[in-house]
């Protein structure tokens, strides 16, 4: 195969929107990737979050095969069976009554301010449309998405943004509080957010902004499009602070690698949501809902995989906290929670993401100079400690 030849052509025929590295993938296995020309990469991007379970796993596998042979999409205008099954399966393992599928999660964040706005407004009149999200969060790139993203380097050339969003400093209740005023129907956080950094909140804060929320009469909505679906060693990131949302968005890890978005709903937020209301065309159809269905039993079965997660999360950030000792002239921070994890460097980390793919590992870098690792579920000690061994190497190299 021309590895020459492909790059060009891709530089031809697709729109110049990402920064890719010249690197091809044709296979993957488990928690590794396999490139055109036959070199294996261990894989910690994981699709950025998406393959929770590693890549082509057996149980999704099959789930995809048997579904294609038997129905791959139909309209919403009927009842689909395994999307009528996923849906049950999330509704009893979360806080909410009512499940709506799309295809990414922007969609679904979309999706969450149409019905916190038309909630809103049904049972506090027609001023009630802002949505207060925090800074350094990203949600989407749709233009409602973008507006809510609190980092300007991504609302530039897309102005005039959509009106009805304020942006707050993350884990400052203060300036919440602050900013909340009688025309705010919302607020949407990342528990945990990922392409601002991989930043934890203080232990307090989900709980003290539920409890604002209550007083108010505001929803609470959490995009948990990185975060859900076990990434943190719990189902939801949410289950970590003690809470429940109002308001729920998935994606990323809930299809096993196809794509599907989810929001999910209190029964009484839902229920402004009628016919016409919203809709998409290939929401939770029959093959990307048995794909998720079959990812989210693979999760629940016996609570192994969410338990693994959680130790062997603290394990890779006691490993990496074990860097920062030697390398405190470069590391600034470790943290996450689960196999979220964040390094945060006092320099740009882009050569240090290079040099990895050199040596066969592939990490990626978010808000510029953190280190973000979302290997998928399945990775084991073995893993951890050659991604670390290599990391070190590398820093080893730049001090």
């Amino acid at each position: 195969m021309d590895i020459k030849r492909l790059l060009e052509e891709s530089s031809k025929y697709l729109m110049n929107t990402y920064s890719k590295y010249p690197l091809i993938l044709r296979k993957g296995r488990g928690t590794k990737v396999y490139s055109i020309d036959g070199k294996e990469y261990l894989d910690f991007v994981g699709g950025i979050a998406v393959n929770i379970l590693g890549h082509c796993h057996p149980r999704v596998v099959v789930a995809i095969q048997k579904q294609a042979q038997r129905l791959l999409h139909v309209s919403n205008l009927y009842h689909i069976e395994p999307q009528i099954k996923l849906a049950g399966l999330l509704v009893e393992n979360s806080f909410a009554d009512k499940v709506f599928f799309c295809n990414s999660g922007a969609e679904a964040n979309e999706g969450a301010f149409k019905l916190a706005r038309k909630y809103a407004k049904e049972h506090y009149g027609e001023e009630r449309f802002e949505i207060i999200t925090a800074l350094n969060s990203f949600h989407g790139r749709t233009l409602a998405t973008l507006t809510a993203t609190g980092q300007e380097k991504f609302h530039k050339g897309f102005e005039p943004l959509v009106p009805g969003f304020r942006h707050v400093p993350f884990d400052d209740l203060e300036a919440l509080q602050e900013t909340i005023n009688d025309n705010t129907c919302a607020i949407m956080l990342e528990p945990i957010q990922g392409e601002g950094g991989v930043i934890v909140p203080s232990p307090d804060y989900l709980r003290e902004i539920r409890r604002i929320c209550d007083e108010n009469g505001i929803l609470l909505i959490l995009d948990e499009v990185q975060t859900g679906m076990g990434r943190t060693g719990k189902l939801f990131a949410y289950e970590h602070f003690g809470i429940e949302p109002d308001i729920m968005t998935l994606a990323k890890g809930l299809g096993g690698g196809v794509p599907i978005g989810s929001l999910l709903a209190r029964e009484e937020v839902a229920e402004a949501f009628v016919p016409g209301s919203h809709a998409s065309t290939f929401g939770g159809n029959p093959l990307t809902t048995q794909a998720a269905i079959a990812t989210i039993e693979t999760l629940l079965e016996d609570g192994i995989l969410l338990a693994e997660c959680e130790r062997l999360g603290k394990y890779f950030v006691k490993r990496l906290s074990g860097l920062k000792d030697t390398f405190s002239s470069i590391i600034v921070e470790i943290r996450g929670l689960g196999l979220m994890i964040g390094m945060q460097l006092t320099r740009d980390c882009a050569p240090i993401v290079k040099a990895c793919m050199e040596k066969g590992v592939l990490v990626n870098c978010t808000a510029d100079n953190t280190l973000r690792f979302t290997p998928p579920l399945i990775v084991t000690e073995k893993e951890i400690d050659t991604v670390t061994d290599i990391v070190e190497d590398i820093l080893s190299r730049l001090s």
